[in-house]
């Protein structure tokens, strides 16, 4: 049975490999200080596992969470000081790139449809084969999507060098920086925020307001509160368990009577509408402006919401109709 925990420590093995490479590399003048934090983030996912052994008592091999948290402070100091640098990795010239874009033309867009195409293979196929951990098809799926999508990609262009995609994917690691761990971090914060009471609050405010028997009225304030919650936090994730205990769950689903998969699943969609108009989804957001070097780096946001309030009045319309 393969399991949702070689994958994670599969991506830290990813980030040790990346750190090494930033250390070995003297063009970047912070070297080591950016090689201690992917190296340090790299290595808290096989400890995490033990971590997590000795909180769920799953047995195995348990480790003590004070030096995880010790981990977590380093990255924070290390990311809030500004101590990651950029190198120049060993990898193709933009010209070998543009010749290479130029040959293949649409098909440079394979390998990342394999993803997809994959990881739906493992949730919708294989998912009762017995070869995964039990729910956690889909993210195992993604994980061996990308390995594929890595030998697919390999395969198109042509390329024999492991090093090549190592190094690129290094490249674009330190250009996104520890903005690459916002989703995460924010995710995180929504359960937080969760935990605080802050859905039964914001539960308690929609209550007062809204009339009891109005499902259109309910479906409105929460794909809105889920649109407006996640351009506030940057993060759908970040909104979803919030606005879910406030409104989606006792409303929504309890006292209305809505399917739990489509409810939740159309409010997610409306979350991710929020994603697209703002500048707090750095990683979606700002990020490619800087990368693609935009003149406006609220370009990317501009040219997004034309799609995303129409995205949100679809998720809006589809809840009402369909999830009851």
């Amino acid at each position: 049975m393969i399991k949702a925990e070689w994958l994670y420590w599969l991506v830290g093995l990813v980030f040790v490999v990346m750190a090494a490479q930033m250390a070995a590399d003297r063009t970047n003048p912070r070297r080591w200080t950016s090689a201690a934090f992917w190296g340090l983030l790299g290595l808290t996912f096989p400890y995490g596992t033990g971590v997590a052994n000795d909180t769920a008592h799953k047995g195995g091999w348990t480790l003590p969470a004070e030096p995880l948290g010790v981990a977590v402070l380093a990255l924070i100091v290390l990311a809030g000081f500004n101590f990651l640098g950029k190198g120049e990795p060993v990898t193709s010239s933009a010209e070998e790139r543009e010749a290479s874009a130029t040959r293949l033309g649409g098909r440079i867009f394979v390998p990342a449809l394999t993803i997809p195409l994959v990881a739906i293979v493992c949730a919708s196929v294989l998912d009762t084969s017995g070869l995964f951990e039990t729910g956690k098809a889909t993210l195992i799926g993604l994980g061996i999507g990308c390995l594929v999508a890595l030998v697919v990609g390999m395969l198109v262009t042509g390329e024999r060098r492991l090093s090549v995609p190592l190094h690129s994917g290094r490249s674009m690691l330190e250009a996104m920086g520890s903005a690459l761990l916002l989703p995460q971090l924010l995710a995180v914060l929504g359960s937080i925020f969760a935990l605080a009471g802050v859905g039964t609050q914001v539960g308690r405010i929609v209550h007062d307001i809204l009339p009891g028997d109005s499902k259109y009225l309910a479906v409105a304030a929460y794909c809105v509160g889920m649109f407006l919650f996640t351009m506030i936090m940057g993060n759908a994730f970040a909104a979803f368990p919030v606005m879910t205990a406030a409104i989606g769950w006792p409303v929504l689903i309890e006292q209305m009577h809505g399917n739990e998969a489509a409810v939740l699943a159309i409010g997610m969609l409306a979350g991710f509408a929020g994603t697209l108009c703002t500048p707090m989804a750095a990683n979606y957001n700002i990020v490619p402006a800087t990368l693609l070097e935009l003149k406006d780096q609220y370009g990317p946001i501009k040219a997004q919401i034309p799609t995303a309030l129409p995205l949100l009045v679809c998720a809006t319309v589809i809840m009402a109709l369909f999830a009851f």
